[in-house]
């Protein structure tokens, strides 16, 4: 028995020292799990070109600690406005980043639905002038910034270069003429090379209608004299008889048929015209600006000022708005670039030939917003009532120009 005992104590100790003697380990530390990105909500209209998809692809490689997710939108802009809205005054924080048309922006800033952008502008080192002045005066409420363009448009004046002299050619592309000089030219060159009419425009009385009398009131400073110049070439040969139920269909048509010299229209014409399925072809056009400044239309971006995320939807706002998400947007979509910088840039230049034409950066460089207001609906359609009241002839202009100038005034 004590022989037995002294055996089992004997392997006690030597168990006790092998354990003393094994170096303690312990477990290895488990790598940290990366952050999670922050989740960027991003409403937009589909994108016919892959420019979207980039700008998107390019952003979430780039950031390190938010990723933008694209919430494809309607394509009827009406809708989106309405879907928009409805998200917006519930104080929703479902979308970040929200494209607008350049008209929502006033309605959108004076219900405090966007986020004021100037300190965002300022931080990044750029100035507002560094930006299309248009798309920017779009979105300038009350003397604060709440956009950036997201891509711009304008309307501009294409002429038949093969007819206008190039003394006229060379007043048009430097902007160095007027409207009276423009109706002059009109009734000068129609019935050349087999034109009809020498000048058309949208003066149908919808949204169009608004937009030409911007340019022709040089951005609502001259209500009476804008009516009063569009009511002589109403009532001149150089347009159609027709030409009070013109929309941007009918002008196109007939400048891309050969019947008319001038025409004012967007540039989604030129690419019609470079198509070349087209009567005019493309070596027998040229581009100018208007004579009082050209509409801006296209689209904006803003900050959702409920968004739980605002560093977040800043941060995409300024690559999206700045000189890398507007390049791909310029030479992957052949958008207008909103960011000023890029209109020499050689590889949009490439992507856009339009661009390249002195004409039309002439025109680029005086584009005109708009009214900026909360109610734009309302103005809109009283500017179009009254000043199409009057150039029918069934109103005075001295009625057209107070109901328009007090609906400015609101």
């Amino acid at each position: 028995m004590k022989k037995t005992l002294a055996i089992l104590l004997v392997l006690i100790m030597v168990f006790a020292v092998g354990c003393q003697s094994t170096p303690q380990t312990t477990p290895a530390a488990e790598p940290a799990a990366p952050a999670e990105k922050v989740t960027i909500k991003f409403a937009v209209q589909a994108d016919s070109t892959d420019a979207l998809n980039q700008i998107v692809k390019a952003y979430n490689e780039k950031s390190e600690k938010y990723q933008v997710e694209a919430v494809v939108m309607t394509n009827d802009s009406g809708n989106m406005h309405d879907q928009l809205l409805n998200s917006l005054s519930s104080k929703s924080g479902e979308y970040d980043v929200i494209s607008m048309d350049v008209v929502w922006a006033g309605e959108f800033a004076a219900a405090g639905y966007l986020e004021p952008l100037d300190t965002l502008i300022k931080d990044k080192g750029w100035l507002p002038t560094d930006f299309n002045s248009g798309s920017m005066a779009s979105g300038k409420y009350k003397g604060k910034n709440y956009v950036l363009p997201y891509f711009s448009d304008l309307g501009f004046l294409y002429y038949r270069k093969d007819i206008v002299s190039s003394e006229d050619a060379n007043k048009l592309e430097a902007g160095q003429y007027t409207w009276a000089d423009l109706l002059a030219m009109s009734e000068k060159y129609m019935g050349q090379k087999g034109t009809k009419m020498g000048f058309v425009y949208q003066s149908k009385q919808y949204e169009g209608l608004t937009c030409n009398l911007n340019e022709f009131s040089a951005n609502w400073t001259d209500v009476k004299g804008g009516l009063e110049m569009m009511d002589k070439f109403v009532k001149s040969k150089a347009t159609p008889e027709d030409i009070l139920v013109y929309t941007e269909g009918e002008s196109q048509a007939a400048f891309t048929n050969g019947e008319a010299v001038f025409l004012r229209n967007w540039p989604y014409v030129n690419g019609m015209i470079a198509a070349g399925d087209q009567p005019v072809k493309a070596d027998q056009v040229g581009f100018a600006p208007l004579p009082s400044g050209s509409t801006v239309g296209g689209w904006i971006l803003g900050v959702n000022a409920n968004s739980k995320n605002l560093d977040a939807a800043k941060d995409f706002l300024s690559f999206i708005a700045g000189p890398e998400g507007q390049k791909i947007n310029a030479t992957v979509g052949s958008y207008m670039p909103g960011f000023n910088a890029l209109m020499t840039d050689s590889d949009v230049l490439k992507a856009n030939t339009l661009l390249t034409n002195t004409g039309f950066q002439n025109a680029l460089k005086a584009t005109i917003a708009r009214p900026v207001v909360p109610n734009y609906s309302e103005v809109s359609d009283t500017i179009q009532i009254k000043a199409h009241e009057f150039l029918s002839g069934n109103g005075s202009v001295d009625d057209a120009v107070k109901a328009i100038q007090e609906k400015l005034a609101q």
